[in-house]
């Protein structure tokens, strides 16, 4: 028996788990709120990280779950006519060349599958992605993003921001030895504290990567389905993609879902090459699950952007009449918004008071994210700024 000393504390028992905050043992979510285990209400800043963008619990994509009467499982080796349905829907909503689907359970194994079919294509092995990105966590995934060296299995180069003219000038120098298969990033890079690339650098990134048989991969897996003000965040841009991954607010969290869509040409690669083999990719119920709320997302799409448009000037009104003690870099794009206040301890700081009096924020270094539903009412905004700005 192991000696009491060093016994697990009694969270760390059983789990492996990176962070984690004890404060919070959910017990269940509704609409913009989050309780926990003592009966503490919080309002809800994070949304799992882009996942419930609608809210918790949606009464329509609940009584879906609960009415669902499709098989337990499909094997992958055959059909199914609603994964059909769900590729034509995607297709339908995503930017214009993107004409097929690959299943996967969620964004990292997207990203493995845009990661695959490139190398495939192009007979390449190098890939180019934003310093300290963040893309996932199977390996591949690490590898192109923030990952550890000892834990990287592709080869990457790093291209660092601001992402502007200069850095075009800079990425096509590593273009040139022409041995890149893709760049990968997010068209608004959320884990840089919502980065936001200037126009000259997104307007020119795709020619460019094709005068060098380079692909381009746009991650919306947490950018999709509204966060950014448009549908997907590369259509702030003139910017066509070759591959795109989504995930996190295709169901709502209702249930777990991913893909990847592709260009025609890349498809018969992978069909051919590839092995898009997915256990569990499009399990039947999740399917189902997304097919409703995109089909909601679809009926909506104008009405939804414009309460983002609005909801967005309103936070960052409020944020900017705040009285922090630096004047912060404020940077958003719809409801993807960041406060810079340029010093982490402060952030952490101010995180956890807003924790205290029931708000939920994430403190990303110096900077507090917000990533509200993108339905939040006003008055649950208001509440929620008025919480921040009482633990400045």
């Amino acid at each position: 028996m192991q000696p009491a000393a060093s016994m697990p504390r009694p969270r760390k028992r059983f789990l492996v788990q990176n962070g984690g905050n004890a404060e919070i043992e959910v017990t269940r979510a509704r609409g913009n709120y989050v309780y926990d285990a003592r009966g503490r209400k919080y309002i809800d800043f994070i949304m799992g990280w882009c996942v419930g963008n609608f809210g918790w619990a949606r009464p329509a994509l609940r009584r879906r779950v609960h009415a669902f009467d499709g098989p337990d499982y499909v094997y992958p080796n055959y059909t199914y006519e609603p994964w059909r349905e769900l590729a034509r829907l995607l297709v339908g909503l995503a930017p214009n060349g993107l004409s097929r689907c690959c299943r996967a359970t969620g964004g990292s194994e997207a990203v493995e599958l845009a990661l695959q079919a490139a190398m495939l294509h192009t007979g390449r092995r190098k890939f180019v992605a934003i310093e300290d990105a963040y893309h996932g966590n199977t390996l591949g995934a690490l590898s192109v993003g923030d990952g550890d060296d000892a834990v990287r299995v592709v080869s990457v180069a790093r291209l660092k921001p601001p992402l502007d003219g200069d850095a075009l000038d800079r990425l096509e120098t590593r273009l040139k030895r022409r041995d890149v298969a893709a760049v990968i990033m997010e068209p608004i890079a959320m884990n840089l504290g919502v980065l936001i690339p200037g126009t000259e650098f997104m307007d020119g990134i795709v020619p460019l990567c094709h005068r060098y048989g380079t692909l381009v991969v746009m991650d919306e897996v947490a950018t999709g389905f509204g966060r950014t003000g448009k549908l997907f965040a590369c259509e702030h841009y003139d910017v066509q993609p070759d591959m795109m991954t989504i995930a996190k607010a295709a169901t709502g969290g209702a249930a777990g879902i991913g893909a990847l869509l592709v260009r025609d040409d890349l498809a018969e690669t992978l069909e051919r090459d590839g092995n898009v083999y997915s256990t569990y990719g499009w399990h039947p119920l999740s399917v189902d699950v997304a097919i409703a709320n995109l089909l909601w997302i679809k009926r909506n799409q104008r009405r939804l952007l414009r309460q983002v448009d609005r909801t967005s000037a309103y936070f960052v009104k409020r944020l900017h009449a705040m009285a922090f003690p630096e004047e912060p870099e404020i940077r958003a794009r719809g409801l993807a918004i960041a406060v810079d206040v340029r010093d982490e301890t402060y952030a952490e700081r101010v995180a956890k008071k807003c924790r205290t009096r029931g708000l939920l924020l994430d403190p990303q270094e110096s900077v507090l994210l917000m990533l509200p539903a993108l339905n939040v009412d006003r008055a649950t905004a208001r509440d929620g700024l008025d919480i921040l700005e009482a633990c400045l």
